[in-house]
């Protein structure tokens, strides 16, 4: 066995204190750094430390130089940045039917001023609409301040219905309905500047062409909606040649072709509210049918259907790109007053149920992908009395289903006239998909 001279213990010994003396400054935890330990903080920096003794090969031999190397790691300069996992953007979105203001509305919302208030007309839905980052509501009468009001077949409607749906939530109006035309083209651009001056994004009429090649576009949370809204027709109204307005219908398909695609390219999802479908019935019809495919095909995620003053159903479509879009087919009325003798037997109740729609929009924060989640269709009814078909009704208000009572059916103006019952109309919710249902009968 090899054995170390006295010189040569000391000078080991001496070594050996010398390393750790330099392995021990700035760290406590000698032991680690000469075991060569890194932490997930440490920057991968090192430092060698040589240190050379002699062993000679015997008492009498040249001794044999021997170095010992010890790696230590460098304290850091700064701990590296984590990127934070970003979060997804979501928009609680929600829309609502025909809001159709006939004379038994804004009659019974006079005041003893001479103005009218609205209010009452739509409070018991407040909870609806309550954290909705975009609301979308059709407007189905002109609101404006060229003519006064006036009912079917040509309605006019006062500002202060525009004010109370404003107040109660919406932000986004659609003009796309066949009564838009009812007070010419005077009434329709009279009804923009009122939208105008209040600055709520509105489509579906413009002021002219270029109006309607400027595609609307709002950004909530990260996340830009385009609107785009079309009508199967006027009621045979037309903007006379040379006067201010512009409508598109949906016949044109070419344009209405052309708008969503380069609507597609300017937001994350694009919106399309079609005036169509029969009125007064639950089922769609064939241009539903073959015009819903192809919008979505276009670049549509979600389409509002209106016009048939009844509900239909709800569905998600296919779109090319492997995502979904969902179709809302008729949302039928919000607040109005139809009924009575110019509906057929058994259909006294279709129009009085309609749906306010609501889902959740969502982006991927990771590759920017559109998804819908928590969609409902939550039923709606538009409440109205009175004693005769002749005269004007009154306490004319919208409450969803849910909390509508038996006491308020006894008291509606269509149960005392056709003997309308609660099972009936609760028989229309079988449009609806259950997994979009939202109703609970009221205890």
């Amino acid at each position: 066995m090899l054995k170390t001279s006295r010189s040569i213990r000391y000078r080991l010994a001496a070594a050996a204190a010398a390393v750790m003396m330099l392995s021990g400054c700035g760290n406590d935890d000698t032991s680690s750094q000469l075991s060569g330990y890194k932490s997930e903080t440490q920057a991968s920096v090192t430092t060698t430390t040589s240190v050379t003794t002699t062993t000679p090969a015997d008492e009498s031999s040249v001794p044999e130089e021997t170095t010992t190397s010890v790696t230590t790691a460098a304290a850091p300069d700064s701990v590296p940045d984590v990127p934070e996992k970003k979060d997804d953007s979501v928009v609680h979105l929600c829309c609502a039917g025909d809001n159709l203001i006939h004379d038994n509305i804004y009659e019974d919302a006079r005041t003893p001023e001479g103005g009218y208030d609205f209010t009452k007309c739509y409070e018991r839905c407040k909870k609806l609409i309550e954290g909705a980052d975009l609301a979308i509501l059709n407007q189905e009468t002109v609101v404006n301040n060229a003519f006064p009001p006036s009912t079917y077949p040509f309605f006019s409607t006062p500002t202060e219905n525009g004010d109370a749906v404003i107040d109660f939530g919406f932000n986004v109006i659609s003009m796309s309905n066949n009564h838009v035309l009812d007070k010419g083209s005077t009434g329709l651009i009279s009804s923009l500047d009122y939208w105008d001056s209040k600055g709520i994004l509105h489509y579906g009429a413009y002021r002219d062409a270029a109006d309607a090649d400027d595609i609307k576009v709002k950004e909530i949370n990260g996340i830009k909606f385009a609107f785009l809204g079309y009508m199967e027709h006027t009621n045979g109204q037309y903007i006379p040649q040379g006067q201010p307005g512009k409508l598109i219908y949906l016949s044109e398909e070419a344009k209405v072709k052309e708008q969503i695609e380069r609507a597609d390219k300017l937001a994350d999802v694009v919106v399309v509210s079609c005036h169509y479908g029969t009125e007064v019935l639950n089922e769609l019809n064939d241009m539903q049918k073959t015009l819903t495919p192809k919008l979505v095909s276009w670049g549509a995620d979600l389409i509002i259907g209106t016009q048939a003053h009844a509900l239909s159903t709800c569905n998600y479509l296919d779109k090319p790109d492997g995502g979904k879009a969902f179709v809302f087919y008729g949302l039928g009325n919000f607040l109005h007053t139809m009924g009575g003798s110019n509906l057929p037997d058994g259909q006294h109740g279709k129009p009085l149920i309609g749906i306010f729609g609501s889902l959740d929009v969502r982006k991927s924060a990771e590759d920017g992908s559109i998804s819908f989640e928590n969609i409902k269709a939550t039923p709606v009814i538009s409440h109205f009395e009175g004693t005769d078909y002749h005269k004007m009704w009154y306490n004319c208000f919208v409450c969803p289903l849910s909390d509508y009572t038996d006491e308020m059916l006894e008291n509606h103006f269509i149960h005392q006239y056709s003997g309308i019952t609660r099972e009936e109309l609760e028989g229309y919710l079988r449009y609806i998909p259950d997994e979009f249902l939202d109703y609970k009968k009221p205890e």
